[in-house]
């Protein structure tokens, strides 16, 4: 009888060390598996585990026997594509968000309404969708043991709006152990139209998680929580059409200043003008700014409703004998914050100031500037 008890025990023991060993790597492989989930549903899992070893070696009953309230598929986490990423927030759900008092209700009573609850339907970016759940193990099939989360935009939104509609979307979960939510989203926008009305995760969480309390997606007797972000990428209602002008219309300005040389303020300005359809004028640094101050005239044309963009034009200092004339060209982009395009040092200081070179005549400077080519900018709003 001794001997019997005995070899009963050396037994016991023998595939209670066995099957201990073979639930650790289990475990392992379960980590291995699993290296998108975060790492506090790895933590909840081991906690489970040692609970679970606890209370049977108390008990008296063999590892080998637990039933895991978890599914396979949720032993073997679903190895996430490069187009989709795992995340998690404290932030709800923004658009959308359906609570189920119990899962496993719930599950039981959609199996009549081909294996989905389909919420009320609501508005998102001035669209009418609405949300669909599977709680049910390869329903859609292809799914296997894992809930399934889709979106659906009412076709009705596509006639009277548009054919086309391209949206951001975000699938959460509530797990109340962390009290955050488990998101899973694509890293594109995806596009409905009249035959593509619905977009969704196939293999949004294994429903293993939502069978245990432990795992943190059930609570208060059963509840789960699901949710969706819908945010719409509306066409641009405003953008830029840009244009190169050229053969300009009106291109020359002829502007003149008398008793040049008493003249003590920085700059001056010239009265509004117009050629090419748009509105300049001329601002001019009678002593120069910048590097020709005190040793050159600097002579700049401006928009007068500050537009930027690309400007060609040829600027003049006007002498008495046509040939002797300055000239200068700008050609490019404004070349001075301030200022836009012109030339710092256009003619010496010296040069004006000498009677014999026939610039400046009774006291009086003439300037032109022909406008050759600039860019032109509209801004359309639909």
């Amino acid at each position: 009888m001794y001997t019997e008890e005995k070899q009963k025990n050396t037994n016991y023991g023998s595939i209670f060390v066995y099957c201990f060993f073979s639930f650790v790597f289990v475990g392992g492989m379960i980590t291995y598996a699993k290296p998108y989930y975060n790492l506090q549903n790895l933590m909840d899992t081991e906690t489970v585990i040692e609970e679970r070893l606890l209370d049977m070696e108390k008990s008296g009953v063999l590892p080998c026997d637990l039933r895991s309230s978890v599914s396979g598929a949720a032993r073997n986490h679903h190895k996430l594509s490069t187009t989709v990423r795992e995340e998690t927030r404290t932030r709800p759900p923004i658009s959308y968000c359906v609570k189920f008092e119990s899962f496993a209700t719930m599950s039981k009573l959609v199996t009549g309404n081909g294996d989905k609850y389909e919420s009320r339907p609501f508005s998102a970016g001035g669209y009418n969708w609405t949300f669909l759940i599977y709680p049910n193990a390869n329903k859609p099939a292809g799914s296997g043991g894992y809930v399934s989360l889709y979106v659906k935009i009412d076709n009705s939104s596509l006639i009277t709006t548009q054919n086309e509609v391209y949206a951001w979307i975000k699938f959460l979960t509530y797990k109340s152990t962390t009290d955050t939510y488990h998101e899973l989203h694509a890293t594109e926008a995806q596009r409905f139209h009249l035959f593509k009305q619905q977009y969704g995760m196939l293999n949004f969480l294994e429903i293993g998680y939502y069978q245990n309390a432990a795992y943190g997606f059930i609570f208060n007797g059963g509840q789960s929580v699901f949710g969706v972000d819908i945010v719409v990428s509306k066409p641009s209602g405003t953008w830029e059409d840009v244009s190169y002008e050229e053969n300009i219309r009106d291109p020359v300005l002829d502007w003149r200043i008398t008793n040049f040389s008493i003249r003590d303020q920085v700059s001056y300005t010239s009265d509004t003008f117009s050629s090419g359809g748009r509105n300049w004028v001329l601002k001019v640094y009678p002593n120069g700014v910048g590097s020709a101050t005190g040793n050159s005239l600097s002579l700049y044309l401006l928009s007068a409703s500050n537009q930027k963009g690309y400007v060609k034009a040829k600027f003049r200092v006007i002498n008495q004998t046509p040939s002797n004339n300055v000239e200068k060209q700008v050609d490019g982009w404004p070349n001075a914050k301030e200022n836009g395009w012109g030339v710092d040092k256009l003619i010496p200081l010296a040069d004006i100031k000498d009677p014999s070179k026939g610039f400046l005549v009774k006291d009086t400077i003439r300037f032109q500037v022909e406008i050759l080519a600039f860019s032109k900018t509209n801004s359309i709003s639909n």
